[in-house]
This record gives structure tokens, C-alpha cells and sequence, in this order.
């Protein structure tokens, strides 16, 4: 199934969401890890888990030319939006959800001065580091909140929290897992926007989702349109269990069958066969009468699933010498350096 009916489609985006404005920056579906948003109502503009990365090691492979090559056209979006942002989400502390205040070009293409320009003088809603938290990203959260989170005009935890920016609410939930119940990722927070009955939630790494409690959060919050995080499928039977992953896509469907648009990305776009797989989640949504859009497809783009495509691209387009002689300085020198794309 493949989105034929682009018309139907786009209608349905008009229909159902006439006063808030949604706009995918960063995604696998558009080349780099992230699933960084901007949404923008009549009282206020929002940006949504302002982070992006490339995976360090695919197929035994770096990130290709291309990957960053669409890194920079991402990165690109994300600070034209922060440019326009008055409020910043992050749901939690991986680094393609949020971006840190030290330099590297080799993974997520951040410095200094990027944190200030996407978090300067903004309000900053923010994933707590102090409770519902795994170690690696408390101590990430604590260090945000002394470098890229001090560049706020406010900062403040967000987790289980309404607040209200003239007719516009934002509804953060509780923590929920991120993936299955008790798994050592942690916790991340999905946020629901609504403006004169028109609600958009975000549910970034939810991964299905797996947990049962957190698909009734979603249902409750009866949103017109979703930005879900999928599945691992690439990491199926081996960091994964089976069971778990299946649950996730039982649980889409369930998700699909009750909103009308869902933005399907993530963790599940990094395999190649995802689409196949998730035909029981497609065809569910079009007895609904329902669609399910990759980020790219939403914004009327062809999918670039870079990560996914990663040993192929290096078969068809093999790098530059010049490409080559940067991959092979040490680490932490070729963070410190743009690489020649």
C-alpha cells in the first residue's frame, strides 16, 4: 500500500486540522534519526524534540556522504524554526531528541552555539532529570540544565503537566516507557497540543507503543493527528524481544483504527522492510478510512531512508578520497572538523 491517493490525503489534513499548523523537520524518513516538529497554533509556536543524529555504526558501517548531506539540510530546518519558536520541547535525553552544547560533526552536528540559537531566550519544557529517569540520561539532563538549558528564559519540568499559551493548552503525560514496561532505556513524555478542539499529540519513542498503558494515554487524548514513534524492527530478536515488537504493531493498529492521521516514523523506518511488515497496520487504517503518512510523505516528499540504506549507498556511491581521509582520523579530532561533503 502505498499512499496512492495523494488528493484524499492532503484534504483530510485540511479537514481536520484547520487552526494548527504542523511541519516535520527531522526524521529517519527524511535521511538522519530524530522526529523534531514544529507546530505552530494562532498563540503560540512550538518546536518538538529539537535533536538529530546519525547512527555511528550501521552494517559495520560510518554514516555515508548522503546521511550527512541530509543532516545539514535538517539541521537547516531546525534552526529556521527555532528561529520563529517561542517554546521548546524535549521529551527526553537522547541525542536525537535534544541537541548539546558540544561540538561534533562526526554524529549529531552540534556545538555551542547551535544550543543557544535553538534554546536562547525560549520557554523550555523539559523531560525532569530528577525522578522517572535512567542514569545516563540524568546525568545528560543535569549537564542541559547547566549548558543548553540555561540559554532559556525559562526552563522548567514538564512531566505530567498542563500549560497554556493564550487559547492553546500543552498536556504533557506522566513519564512512559520508552518501549516496553521496565525497559533500561527510561522514560519519555508525549505531549498533546490543543487549540479550539483540534488536538495534535506527539509520542516520540514510544515504540508501538509496546506498554498497554501508555496506548490508553494516546486513546484517551483523542488527538485528530499523531506523530507516533514505531517499533524496532531492525532490532527484532536481538536487543529486542519478538513479543515486544509485535505488541507494538498490535497496538498501532488499535491506534490507527481511532485516528484519523498518523505520522508514522522513527525507530521502525530503519528497516528497509518496514513497509511490508506493517501492511496489517495499513490496511487497518484504510477501513477506517484513516491514513498513516511517513514524516517525508506528509510533507509531500519521497522517503530517503538513509540509515536503512546504509551499505547499499556505499556499493552505488562510494566516497570521495578526500571523504575517506576525514573518516579515518582519530574520533575525537573528526568531531572537531565538518566533514568534507
Amino acid at each position: 500500500m502505498r499512499f496512492q491517493n495523494k488528493s484524499i490525503r492532503l484534504s483530510w489534513c485540511r479537514v481536520v486540522l484547520r487552526k494548527i499548523r504542523v511541519i516535520p523537520l527531522a526524521a529517519e524518513s527524511l535521511g538522519v534519526r530524530s522526529m523534531c516538529a514544529y507546530v505552530e497554533t494562532p498563540d503560540v509556536r512550538i518546536l518538538l524534540d529539537p535533536g538529530a543524529s546519525l547512527a555511528p555504526n550501521r552494517f559495520g558501517l560510518p554514516p555515508h556522504p548522503r546521511e550527512y548531506r541530509a543532516m545539514e539540510e535538517c539541521r537547516r530546518r531546525i534552526s529556521e524554526a527555532a528561529c520563529k519558536a517561542e517554546v521548546v520541547t524535549i521529551s527526553h535525553y537522547h541525542f536525537d531528541h535534544h541537541t548539546p552544547s558540544y561540538q561534533d560533526w562526526c554524529y549529531h552536528w552540534s556545538s555551542e552555539e547551535r544550543a543557544q540559537e535553538i534554546y536562547g531566550g525560549k520557554c523550555v519544557l523539559a523531560k525532569s532529570y530528577r525522578s522517572m529517569i535512567n542514569f545516563n540520561q540524568r546525568r545528560r539532563g543535569w549537564i542541559f540544565s547547566k549548558t543548553g538549558g540555561s540559554y532559556a528564559e525559562r526552563l522548567e519540568f514538564a512531566d505530567g503537566k498542563t500549560f497554556r499559551f493564550g487559547g492553546t493548552t500543552l498536556t504533557f503525560s506522566k513519564p512512559v516507557y520508552h518501549g516496553s514496561e521496565g525497559t533500561p532505556l527510561g522514560w519519555v513524555l508525549m505531549v498533546t497540543i490543543e487549540h479550539d478542539g483540534e488536538r495534535v499529540l506527539f509520542a516520540p519513542d514510544v515504540q508501538g507503543p509496546m506498554c498497554e498503558s501508555t496506548l490508553q494515554l494516546m486513546l484517551d487524548a483523542k488527538p485528530h493527528l499523531a506523530i507516533v514513534g514505531g517499533p524496532p524492527l531492525y532490532l527484532s530478536g536481538f536487543r529486542v524481544q519478538e513479543s515486544h515488537i509485535q505488541m507494538g504493531m498490535r497496538n498501532l493498529q488499535k491506534l490507527v483504527r481511532r485516528i484519523p492521521i498518523v505520522i508514522l516514523e522513527h525507530h521502525i523506518l530503519r528497516d528497509q522492510g518496514w513497509r511490508a511488515i506493517s501492511q496489517p497496520v495499513l490496511q487497518e487504517a484504510s477501513k477506517a478510512g484513516h491514513t498513516v503518512l511517513t514524516a517525508a510523505e506528509f510533507r509531500r516528499m519521497e522517503n530517503h531512508l538513509l540509515e536503512a540504506r546504509r551499505k547499499q549507498l556505499y556499493q552505488l556511491e562510494p566516497p570521495t578520497p578526500e571523504f575517506k581521509r576525514w573518516m579515518k582520523l582519530p574520533p575525537q579530532r573528526r568531531k572537531l572538523i565538518r566533514p568534507p561533503i
